[in-house]
Formats: structure tokens, sequence, C-alpha cells
């Protein structure tokens, strides 16, 4: 990269293909977590509407503490091995590999609390699904503004978050382990490290991630969000309760 006058200042030339590249970057990655959002919400139809989803469910949590547990880990490993695909350096279809069984993983994970919700009308029916993928979105929207306008590195929030997220599956397992019910707060506060978490992942997408790693970057931003949904969904489902 060289350097030119210009009008007495030393111009330092620039390449704008660098800028461009990025902002491509950023387009592809932003379509593929529309992709994954649809792929989702339409996996969630079929779980819900076309297939019967009680021997699924009986699956999920027909055998007590211990396959509640084994629920967790295998939902773990699934999310690690898709994450680890999707950052792979060796085939792309290994990356859309990764995207889609992450996507497919958070269907069947959230489909539970979604039966509930439509199923029983005291739980909110539908309207209070919609109401929780609204509130998540707009949530996504003001934080991907915030970033983008500010232009701020979160990277910073990595090993809160990391800390956050142990502290949160540590509770989780005791819930499981001891049948205490986490409530109103735990929710809250893992909607605010969820937030936290989509922070940090949109300024890596805009900063640090090589510009080949779209799918790895959507599936970042899909797993903060869907999780956030299923929290902000079971709040509401709480609150709407506590009204009952």
């Amino acid at each position: 990269m060289g350097s030119t006058r210009e009008d007495g200042w030393l111009v330092r030339e620039r390449a704008p293909s660098m800028s461009n590249e990025r902002a491509q970057f950023i387009q592809l990655t932003y379509m593929h977590l529309a992709g994954a959002i649809l792929a989702f919400i339409g996996l969630e139809y079929v779980l819900l509407n076309v297939i019967n989803p009680e021997p699924i469910l009986r699956l999920m949590y027909g055998n007590g503490m211990m396959g509640m547990l084994l629920l967790v880990v295998a939902f773990m490993a699934v999310s690690y091995i898709a994450q680890m695909w999707a950052r792979s350096e060796t085939s792309q279809a290994v990356q859309y590999l990764g995207l889609g069984l992450y996507v497919v993983a958070e269907a069947i994970i959230i489909m539970p609390i979604l039966f509930v919700a439509t199923t029983f009308p005291q739980a909110g029916g539908y309207a209070i699904v919609y109401q929780a993928g609204i509130l998540t979105l707009a949530v996504f929207a003001g934080l991907t503004l915030t970033v983008f306008m500010t232009g701020k590195d979160f990277s910073f929030l990595a090993p809160i978050l990391s800390i956050g997220f142990l502290l949160g599956l540590g509770v989780i397992i005791a819930g499981i382990c001891f049948g205490f019910t986490l409530g109103l707060f735990f929710s809250f506060a893992m909607v605010a490290l969820l937030a936290g978490s989509i922070l940090y992942e949109t300024s890596q997408l805009m900063l640090h991630y090589r510009t080949t790693q779209y799918v790895a970057a959507a599936l970042g931003l899909f797993a903060s969000i869907a999780t956030m949904f299923w929290y902000i969904l079971r709040i509401l489902m709480i609150l709407q309760g506590n009204r009952e």
C-alpha cells in the first residue's frame, strides 16, 4: 500500500475493496441468519402441526431427572459439533451442515415450551408466542443498531459472557437435580446475558470475523436470538400465569 501527496498533505492510499468486502460479508451473514430463522419457524410448524409431538416430548422428558440431564448434555454436545463444523476451513458444505444441525437442535429443544404455550389457553396461546417473537426481534434490532451506530468493539464482554453462561448452566443443572423452579429473576438475567452476547457477536462480525466466516457468524447470532426467544417466551408465560 503506497501513499500520494494531495493538496500539500500526505494521503495514504486505502484499499476500497476491503470495505466493500466487509460490507458484502455482513450482508451475507444477515441473509444466512434470516434463512436460519425461517428454517427454524418451518421446523417448529412441522413439529407442532404436521407430526404428533407427544412421542418426542415423552422421549425428551419422560425419563425423569436423568433424562433431562442427558438432554442438556446432548444439546451441549450437538451445539459444540455444529459450531465446530460452521467454523470449518475445509469445506463450505461442512459449514452449512453445522448451521443446519444447530437449527434442528434449537427447534427440538424449544418445541416443548411452544407446545405448552399453544396447547393450553391459560399459557397464552399463539398470541403470546407472537409477542415473544416480536419482542425478541425488537431487542435484537436495537442491539444491532447500537453496535453499528457506535462502532464500539464489545470484545471485552467475552470473559463476562463465558462466566455468566457457565453460572447459568450450573443453575439449570442444579434446578434439574434438586427440583427447584427457575423463576423470573433467572429468566431476566439470562435475557440480559444474551443481550450482551448479541452485542459481542455483532461487533465481532463488524470488526473481527474473517470475511469467509459468514456461516459461523450467522450461527453465533442465531444461537443468541433463539435462546433469547425461549427466555422471553418463558417470562411472558409466567406473567400470564400470575394474572390468572
